[in-house]
């Protein structure tokens, strides 16, 4: 079978699934192991056995619902690459928008400050971590997971990027509390979506994706109040908090960060897509 047989095999195998069917060409090109231009320049040639015999299970089992990226074992954030598989969350596209406002907010609070602590809570893949480390090598960056395997692969995939971090396992920011740490920066994308959503989400996220990282009680808030129980206790006098929320949950999240720091300037920010994704808190 050429190259493009399969591709077209896959593309309307998927379709037939109500899948996407443009999975196929990740999927092919990961187990050819070629960057896209060289893909398609391969597309007449004929593909080997054992590598049509591996794809057409790839396509089989995200037909089923697994997605790509637990498949290939990696996913790109922020121009790098980071392990994932189902004990992490797959990062997302919006939490890079999270970085990038994260790094354009701290020299306007701290100017040319050297030394600066960051905490990213409910770290999953490290994606948040080490990406911040990597864009700013001079903060000092320590992350937590609540689950060990988490963190386990948190910790790979800060070693595979070269990122110095300090791994933390615990819930939310108790371990900080417990040894009496400060930071000037926290940022987390944690659970928010409520639990009543599973019932008209894709299946490839709720079958796929860990529970405990995706839902937080009835309204989703959990979390977010808890985040305000606790951030009093580890936060300098000056200080950002960058917290990514779900669609629609920015008002209530930013009037939590309100009451809790009433002199704070509290921001809603939007996506690319226009929607309310990310509510930052500067302190001080």
């Amino acid at each position: 079978m050429k190259v493009y047989e399969a591709l077209n095999w896959a593309s309307s195998f998927l379709k037939k699934a109500n899948r996407d069917e443009n999975a196929g060409e990740l999927l092919l090109q990961h187990f050819m192991q070629m960057g896209r231009a060289s893909f398609l320049a391969n597309l007449r040639e004929n593909l080997q056995p054992e590598i049509l015999e591996v794809f057409q299970e790839a396509v089989h089992a995200h037909a089923a619902g697994q997605p790509v990226q637990y498949i290939i074992g990696s996913e790109e954030f922020y121009g790098r690459t980071f392990l994932v598989n189902e004990d992490v969350l797959i990062p997302r596209p919006e939490t890079e928008e999270l970085v990038y406002h994260a790094l354009q907010r701290i020299p306007k609070l701290f100017g040319d400050a050297d030394g600066l602590q960051l905490a990213d809570i409910g770290t999953g893949s490290g994606a948040i971590a080490v990406t911040m480390k990597l864009e700013k090598p001079e903060l000092h960056v320590a992350a937590t997971d609540i689950y060990g395997p988490t963190l386990q692969l948190a910790k790979e995939n800060a070693e595979q990027n070269g990122a110095d971090i300090e791994f933390v396992h615990g819930d939310l920011l108790q371990p900080f509390i417990s040894q009496g740490k400060r930071f000037d920066i926290i940022l987390s994308n944690p659970p928010y979506i409520p639990e009543r959503d599973v019932e008209w989400m894709s299946d490839v996220v709720t079958k796929h994706e860990p529970h405990r990282a995706l839902f937080a009680g009835e309204d989703g808030l959990d979390l977010y109040r808890r985040f305000m129980e606790e951030l009093p206790a580890v936060l300098n006098g000056r200080a950002i908090v960058g917290l990514e929320v779900g669609t629609g949950q920015s008002e209530a999240v930013s009037s939590l960060l309100q009451q809790t720091f009433p002199h704070a300037k509290v921001e809603t920010i939007f996506d690319i897509n226009g929607k309310d994704r990310m509510v930052f808190a500067e302190i001080g």
